[in-house]
């Protein structure tokens, strides 16, 4: 079932803070809904967010916005998170499209255009990070990309189910990943329908669990990913970096294009977004801490790309020096259709 779908003039799409307990579909018919849907992580994950972001700026077209009242509402959704670029790049190429001349329906084509082909990279990721995972042994991976997150294969999750399709007898190791357990609610969820072996640990296991578990492999997604190979991903990435390091296991980040931002020269000038301070200090409506206490939230942070041992894309595997592997790679066309997995 995909995450999201177009579907009787509205945006329909699966309301993540309800699973895994529930599965509940709902519909974004406004600019506004699909704004809050984004905001409230109903709908996440950086390349889901970039296929969701231009379903809504499709929405806000089949609805009558035109020129300047289409691109406002276009910007709205741009902003409804800072961190992931996806959402950025589906936006601009969405009015772009519409700069030159695309109406409702053909707004629409773009959109369905832009989920085609998360799904067709999904599928080259999977290969080529597969690729690179042990024929037996322990991985670990941090919060959710799976398809979930991508309404394709996913990234990172997707290389690790490929890898176990393809006869790699493979257990997963899966951070929690605080403080809304996207990891324990989701990747777990999707773990179980793949029939993937997996084991839930704490966030603060992770070190430990690489020492005594013979983990051989880490991999994460990405939000944001600048030139030189910082990468931008969810709170705590960085520090798993840092263990993985320490005990020389590789750390792969399975991320797409439209997760570059070329702009950047390295991680410093990558907005972090910062959360409400209830998502710590409570938790199922009940406190976990003390009234008032005071928290920081940062709902992201940046490993520097000398930790990360290489980068999956949907055009193959980029290595150090980052400056050079990633400069080719946005010189890149898009692949053309025939180039495209099916």
């Amino acid at each position: 079932m995909s995450p999201v779908i177009w579907e009787d003039e509205a945006v329909s799409y699966i309301d993540q803070r309800e699973l895994p307990m529930r599965m509940e579909r709902r519909r974004a018919a406004t600019t506004a809904d699909v704004v809050e849907a984004i905001a409230t992580l109903a709908v996440r994950g950086a390349p889901l967010l970039g296929v969701f972001g231009a379903y809504g700026v499709a929405l806000a077209a089949a609805g009558g916005a035109r020129g300047e009242a289409l691109r406002d509402q276009a910007l709205r959704i741009r902003a409804a998170r800072p961190t992931a670029v996806n959402l950025m790049w589906a936006v601009d190429r969405m009015l772009a499209a519409a700069d030159d001349g695309a109406d409702a329906p053909a707004l629409l084509d773009v959109a369905r255009a832009i989920h085609d082909e998360t799904r067709e990279t999904d599928e080259r990721m999977a290969r080529s990070g597969a690729s690179l995972l042990p024929a037996e042994g322990a991985v670990l991976t941090h919060c959710n990309t799976g398809p979930l997150a991508t309404g394709g294969a996913g990234t990172a999750l997707g290389a690790i189910v490929a890898a176990h399709r393809a006869g790699k007898r493979l257990h997963v190791y899966v951070d929690e990943t605080r403080p809304l357990l996207q990891g324990a609610r989701l990747t777990t969820f999707e773990l179980r329908q793949a029939g993937v072996p997996a084991t839930l640990i704490v966030d603060g296991a992770a070190a430990a669990t690489m020492r005594s578990k013979g983990v051989q492999a880490v991999l994460v997604g990405a939000d944001r990913i600048a030139r030189n190979g910082d990468t931008a991903n969810k709170i705590g990435t960085y520090g798993l970096a840092v263990a993985a390091a320490h005990h020389g296991i590789p750390f792969y980040v399975v991320a797409p294009r439209s997760t570059f931002d070329f702009t950047l020269s390295d991680g410093g000038a990558i907005p972090i977004e910062e959360r409400g301070h209830d998502e710590v200090r409570a938790w199922g409506g009940r406190p976990t801490a003390p009234a008032g206490m005071d928290v920081y939230n940062p709902a992201f942070d940046v490993t520097p790309g000398h930790l990360v041992t290489a980068i999956v894309t949907e055009y193959g595997v980029l290595r150090p020096p980052y400056l050079e592997s990633i400069a080719t790679l946005e010189m890149r066309p898009r692949l053309p259709r025939a180039e495209r997995v099916r």
